[in-house]
């Protein structure tokens, strides 16, 4: 459950491309890989490990950027574009790693860091990452339940349900669609860092399969609540 709940946030990120945008975004096993293999370097080089996740957030919004310019700008097909960036992912991956896996054996984490502050035998890593997860999990959805209400945000939504009738009104959807995009793989890559942090390495080959696993948590999630509502709102639908 722990782990489960910083996947969530993860499946955050999916949910925007896959459900708001309507895009099949494959970067997401790329960019969920891109977080911890940063994450797992910086903190190594005694980063602090709250600025190691912010620039795991940061370099996942570069890589959903990307993808974004190859769809709207070169005019390639939107899941092509996500395995060009995928496939490109690994050997980045590598690169800042310098190598295919990262141990974080010895380095100060959030969860660690939370634990010193307890001082409690009883206070394990499971529920060190619990309580991390469930923070950042809340803050997330809150400010994603805020975003989705502002005007850019609405454009956003609207760009997925009907792009003609948005163009026509004079939106320019393909930077809703790169601003989605790159939304998406910022929360994916953060939660590749806490899942770093928490597991205690990185690895290139962490992101395999985290799509399904994404897409899985939606499908299940809607199966499963939508028994008790057909029309679940906007909030509920986020947690």
């Amino acid at each position: 459950v722990s782990q489960g709940v910083l996947w969530g946030i993860m499946t955050l990120g999916v949910y925007l491309t896959f459900r708001i945008l309507n895009i099949p975004d494959m970067t997401c096993d790329g960019s969920f890989a891109l977080g911890g293999s940063v994450c797992a370097v910086m903190v190594v080089s005694n980063f602090n490990p709250y600025f190691a996740l912010l620039c795991a957030f940061l370099t996942g919004l570069v890589a959903g950027g990307v993808t974004g310019i190859l769809h709207t700008k070169f005019k390639i097909q939107e899941l092509l574009a996500g395995i060009l960036c995928m496939t490109a992912l690994y050997s980045i991956n590598i690169r800042i790693m310098g190598r295919s896996n990262t141990p974080l054996i010895g380095a100060k984490t959030v969860m660690i860091q939370l634990q010193q502050i307890f001082k409690d035998a009883s206070f394990s890593q499971n529920m060190s990452s619990l309580i991390i997860g469930v923070l950042f999990s809340s803050v997330f959805v809150a400010v994603l339940y805020w975003f989705c209400g502002t005007e850019i945000g609405s454009a956003l939504r609207a760009t997925g349900n009907n792009e003609k009738m948005v163009r026509a009104m004079g939106v320019d959807t393909d930077k809703m669609k790169v601003l989605g995009l790159m939304l998406s793989n910022g929360l994916i890559a953060l939660s590749g860092g806490l899942v770093a942090q928490s597991q205690g390495y990185g690895d290139v080959g962490m992101g395999t399969g985290a799509l399904v696993i994404g897409l899985a948590s939606i499908v299940l999630g809607e199966s499963i609540c939508g028994r008790f509502s057909k029309k679940l709102p906007f909030w509920f639908t986020l947690i």
